[in-house]
């Protein structure tokens, strides 16, 4: 009994090792670097980061900020479609000097340029119709008026919130100063940390998705006073990528966000979809030109070409079939053989790269840490006996846990003989002696309390004299 719950707590404790985890970092190399400076690609269906380029260097995020934005605004918005009214004292101060609250992106005649907000002073919109807004065309007053609104008619405590949801999701490399993505030196982040904001966004935040995904938007309210031609009146995404009239068009590409600043290059945050496989880009500072003059997209270039080497190069390899021997353990008191085989729990399967042999990845029995160094028969089929840890050129992929192939009974005779050799040493055996010894040294005490006691307590015993017996007869004679 006390074998089966052992074994039972075991399992129990080990239940979460039994699971694949998603695998850590494994940085393949493309055929062609990126021009973007800091980059980072992840497969969304494993969570599994399959090339990075300066990831974890700070960078101004730009107008990205407003996926932050976005999040805070959701995660404390009861009522989407809330009105709210343009007011220019929110964001006034953005635009003094000149200060641009658009993308500074060269005119050109190209059908793909992003358009921006068209949206006015003293406009009133849905807090939906804002955040479209904002997520869409990048725009300050709307990100401004949100902020405003949801952070109780104080931008500086909305970007507390920012800060402080940027902690609950360990993006550690992240400080936020304003809720719109204007340039602020104090305002930076990362590409691995904004990979981290997009997919909880994403995975947890309802609606989110939806807005940074929409390629085209018409707002709810008229706001006829402003907006002479409502039918016309719309928004666009700024992720060309998402435009079909566009030389830069991906099928399968959606959202998130881009941001384009003199002082930060051209920057995208974006996801694509094919065949059932998912994959987001974050992709920071990349030229707005080729070096002689002439405007490129360095940014969708960098991305696309990620998005086609992932698709093409990548998918589901079994790494460790179930039925897989990868090492064995030692058994005592064994009937017949006198160790067991461990094999995978369940079968171990990986997102995998086909530029690189996956017998390359490290599964020998070195690598697995048994539970214990030795068993004792008997052993049952599927019992838990280790953790093994496969890796990859020093990176670790994951870990799974190996289990008895099957069950090894226990010999009668080895047993008894092992029972009479620890007989001595059985704690069942101290534990009886000390059982018989209690009630022995009790009696012992008894009775040397009773002879105290009884030997006190005794009455003294009075001498008796030896009188010789003398007849009466021969008394009288003598009267």
């Amino acid at each position: 009994m006390k074998r089966i719950l052992a074994a039972a707590a075991a399992v129990l404790m080990m239940l979460p090792l039994a699971v694949i985890p998603s695998a850590s970092a494994i940085n393949f190399q493309m055929d062609n670097p990126i021009h973007s400076e800091f980059g980072i690609l992840i497969n969304l269906d494993t969570d599994t980061v399959i090339n990075e380029k300066n990831a974890d260097t700070v960078w101004n995020p730009g107008p990205l900020v407003n996926i932050m934005t976005a999040v805070v605004v959701l995660e404390n918005t009861t009522d989407r479609n809330e009105k709210l009214t343009l007011d220019p004292e929110v964001y006034s101060s953005y635009f003094a000097d000149g200060y641009p609250y658009y993308m500074d992106i060269p005119e050109v005649d190209y059908p793909y340029v992003p358009t921006t907000e068209n949206i006015a002073d003293g406009d009133t919109l849905t807090v939906n119709d804002l955040l479209y807004c904002m997520m869409l065309t990048s725009s300050v007053k709307a990100s401004q008026t949100l902020a405003y609104h949801v952070g109780g008619e104080s931008v500086s405590n909305f970007v507390d919130m920012m800060n402080a949801k940027a902690a609950e999701l360990g993006m550690t490399n992240t400080n936020f100063t304003n809720p719109t993505g204007m340039f602020d030196s104090e305002q930076y982040t990362t590409a691995r940390d904004l990979a981290t904001l997009t997919q909880y966004a994403v995975d947890n935040v309802p609606y989110f998705e939806t807005i940074a995904t929409t390629y085209s938007y018409h707002p709810s309210v008229p706001n006829d006073q402003n907006h002479e031609n409502y039918a016309s009146w719309y928004w666009t995404h700024s992720n060309i990528m998402m435009n079909s009239e566009s030389e830069y068009f991906y099928p399968g590409a959606k959202g998130i966000k881009t941001a384009n600043l003199e002082q930060i290059g051209r920057n995208i945050v974006v996801m694509a979809s094919k065949d059932s496989k998912n994959y987001l880009a974050v992709l920071l500072n990349a030229r707005f030109d080729d070096g002689e003059g002439n405007m490129t997209f360095y940014h969708i270039d960098d991305a696309t070409a990620m998005f086609d080497w992932a698709f093409k190069h990548f998918s589901y390899k079994t790494i460790l079939a179930e039925s897989t021997e990868v090492g064995s353990l030692p058994v005592t008191l064994a009937d017949g053989n006198d160790f067991v085989i461990a094999r995978p729990k369940e079968e171990f399967k990986l997102f995998w790269y086909d530029g690189v042999d996956e017998s390359l990845i490290r599964k020998e029995p070195e690598n697995i840490v048994w539970y214990k160094d030795s068993l004792q028969a008997p052993v049952k089929k599927g019992e838990p006996l280790g953790v093994l840890t496969l890796e990859y050129n020093g990176e670790k992929l994951g870990e799974v846990e190996v289990v008895a192939v099957s069950d090894v009974k226990r010999s009668t005779m080895k047993y008894n003989l092992y029972a009479v050799k620890m007989f001595p040493k059985s704690k069942w055996l101290k534990k009886s002696l000390l059982i018989a010894c209690i009630p022995c040294a009790l009696y012992i005490l008894i009775c040397i309390y009773s002879f105290v006691v009884f030997k006190s307590k005794a009455k003294p015993i009075k001498p008796v004299y030896a009188v010789p017996k003398v007849e009466k007869k021969k008394r009288r004679k003598k009267q």
